[in-house]
Order: structure tokens, then C-alpha cells, then sequence
């Protein structure tokens, strides 16, 4: 191109060249920025341009600006109506989209398999099967996963192991003490003291129910479901529980469940105990069905039990402190009814009704699915 200090016919030669071989309108301007040659239509210099120049848009169709060494500038826009293709980008760019999903559906799908088994084992493991491991695949970071949950699963099967063996040997221990002790008291004859006697006996039974409920708390623990299952009329087994018992009435249908006969006896006779030493008579206790449930209601007339308090009458070895709750039993009566309860797919609530003060307990009449 020929120089700034060229004349202007001069300078106008290369730009209508230029403009000719590359198709497009373009514009020559000079240090004053002013238009000194034109090919096509003469094309604006922003006034906004910068040193450097660049694309601009609006107006009609794009401009590109440029500043050459010797504070010239040159506008250049290509010619006739740009057309850019609407539906063909948007093909374009769907195929490329589809033809990734397909490629990558693959890998990710047997990510997300291993996941959901990964998933699986974890609630296995929440619902209570020690046991639960998942496979190890590959050597990704869901291996990594895999690996860390077997070992923290095999750790928590350890110590809930070494837990319930220490406690039912425990439990077996104190019977050997517990039988010698019984065996001395009866040793001391009649001239022993009648009152202390009576005593040293209630003491004798009340250890001996203790280790039998922490015996029979740690085999629920051990194990999920129903074990040898029967056929259990539930209005019969209260009948003959409340029968232990002054002031009880019992009423309802006769439903039959299928569950063990020896947990379930043990849980309504939990709860006509608790009524017993911590409630005020008479105890009503019902037998009814509802919608493929038999629900068992175990009523008094005592205060009940504090509002801020229901929520751990079920933990084990606790004690109410409401009005009427005594000192009586270890703590582990409702415990015991909760897990029987669960163990048949089944739960038991507390309310305060018209009834009185109240222990509801709510079985499938169906064979429990645990």
C-alpha cells in the first residue's frame, strides 16, 4: 500500500484491489480519519474505536476495524446479506450432543449401576444385616467406595459382635452367683429373718429378671424376623396374661397372628407389668382389628407420662419421671416391647387419650416381611 505522504490517487489503488480480490466493501481512512478511498458503499469509523480496532455489530451487518502503523484505518464488511443457517446449527449441534450421550451412556450407566449397589448395601446395613458387603469393581473411585465400606461394615460386624458375645456371657456369668446366692437363702432355714428373707428373694428375682431381659434383648438384637413362627390368638394370650393381674379387664375379637408365641407373650405381659407398677387401676386392655392390623391397647387411669419425656420411654434401662412412675424394674420392659414388636413388622406408640393413659401396639395380621 502506498505510503500516508503518498498522493491519494496512489493510495486508493491497493484498497480497490484488495477490496475486489477478497470480495468485500472496504474503506480507507486516513490519520484525521477521514475517508480517502472507498470500495462499495463508504463504511462509518466509529468514533469509539480503540488503538487496536476490532468486530462491530448492530446497524445491519458486522464491520471489522483496524488501525495500521502509520494511524491509518480500514474498514471491511463483506458484501450482500449474510445468511447464517438456523435449523442446520441446531441439527449440528443436537447430532453432536446425541452422538456423545450414545458414546458416553455406556460408562456412565455401569457407574451408576455400581452405585446403586453400593446403595443397596448401605441400607442393608441401616436396616440391620451385619452382613452386608458389596462387589468390588474396577479401580475407579467408586472401587475406592466400595473398598471403604466393606471395611467399615466388617469393622461395625466386629463390634457389634464382640458386644452382644460379652454381654450374653456376662449375663451367663452372674447366673452362677446368682444360684448360689439363692441357694443360701434357702440354706437359712426358718430361723433366718422373715423380713430380710422376703427381701434377699425379691432381690434374687428382680437380678434374675434383669439378666433374663438382657439375655432375651441380645438374642433380639442378633437376630431379624420371625423365628419358628406359629398361629397366635391374640385375644387369647392377653386374656391368660391379664389373668395374673387384679383389676385388669380384657375385651376385643379374637385375631390370629402369625409370630412367636414366646415374644409375644412377653410383650403383653411387659406391658400389664408396667401398668401394673406404674399406673393407677383399673387397666383395660383391647383387642381389636383394623385394616389387616390387630392393635393391642394397654390402658390405666395414672397421670401418664411428661411430654418432654415420650420420646425415650423406649430406650433401654430409662425411667420415667412423670407422676406415678415408680423405681420398680430395670428400665428395659418397654425396650423389650418395642423391639418384639418390630421384630414382627409391627410398632408400638404411646398416647394420652379418653381411654387413659395408653400403650398402643399395631401388628400385621399378615406374616411379617422383615
Amino acid at each position: 500500500m502506498a505510503p500516508a505522504e503518498a498522493a491519494v490517487p496512489e493510495q486508493r489503488i491497493v484498497p480497490q484491489r484488495l477490496a475486489q480480490h477478497l470480495s468485500t466493501d472496504l474503506t480507507l481512512y486516513d490519520q484525521a480519519r477521514q475517508p480517502i478511498a472507498s470500495a462499495g458503499p463508504l463504511l462509518p469509523l466509529r468514533a469509539d474505536d480503540d488503538d487496536r480496532g476490532g468486530w462491530h455489530h448492530g446497524g445491519g451487518r458486522p464491520t471489522w476495524s483496524m488501525r495500521l502503523p502509520d494511524q491509518r484505518w480500514i474498514v471491511a464488511r463483506l458484501p450482500g446479506e449474510i445468511r447464517f443457517p438456523k435449523w442446520g446449527l441446531v441439527f449440528l449441534l443436537g447430532g453432536v450432543a446425541l452422538a456423545v450421550a450414545v458414546a458416553a451412556f455406556p460408562l456412565a450407566r455401569r457407574v451408576t449401576r455400581r452405585l446403586e449397589r453400593l446403595q443397596g448395601g448401605v441400607e442393608l446395613l441401616g436396616a440391620g444385616d451385619l452382613s452386608a458387603r458389596v462387589k468390588v469393581e474396577g479401580r475407579d473411585e467408586v472401587a475406592q467406595l466400595a473398598e471403604s465400606f466393606n471395611r467399615a461394615a466388617g469393622r461395625i460386624e466386629d463390634l457389634i459382635g464382640a458386644h452382644k458375645m460379652l454381654l450374653a456371657n456376662a449375663s451367663h456369668e452372674l447366673r452362677t452367683p446368682l444360684a448360689r446366692i439363692r441357694l443360701g437363702v434357702e440354706l437359712l432355714g426358718e430361723k433366718a429373718d422373715a423380713d430380710r428373707k422376703a427381701h434377699l428373694e425379691a432381690d434374687i428375682a428382680e437380678l434374675d429378671r434383669l439378666i433374663e431381659e438382657i439375655l432375651l434383648a441380645s438374642r433380639l438384637d442378633a437376630a431379624a424376623g420371625v423365628e419358628d413362627g406359629e398361629d397366635v390368638d391374640l385375644l387369647a394370650l392377653a386374656a391368660e396374661e391379664a389373668a395374673r393381674y387384679e383389676n385388669y379387664e380384657v375385651s376385643g375379637v379374637p385375631i390370629i397372628i402369625h409370630g412367636e408365641s414366646s415374644l409375644l407373650r412377653r410383650m403383653v405381659r411387659n406391658l400389664l407389668d408396667n401398668a401394673a407398677h406404674h399406673g393407677i387401676p383399673p387397666v383395660r386392655v383391647t383387642v381389636v382389628n383394623q385394616t389387616n392390623e390387630a392393635i393391642i391397647s394397654v390402658c390405666d387411669q395414672g397421670d401418664g407420662i411428661p411430654e418432654t419425656e415420650r420420646e425415650s420411654i423406649f430406650l433401654p434401662f430409662y425411667r420415667a419421671t412423670g407422676t406415678g412412675a415408680g423405681t420398680a424394674g430395670s428400665g428395659l420392659g418397654l425396650s423389650l416391647v418395642q423391639q418384639i414388636a418390630r421384630r414382627h413388622g409391627g410398632e408400638v406408640i404411646y398416647r394420652v387419650g379418653a381411654a387413659g393413659n395408653c400403650f398402643v401396639v399395631t401388628l400385621p395380621t399378615q406374616p411379617a416381611t422383615v
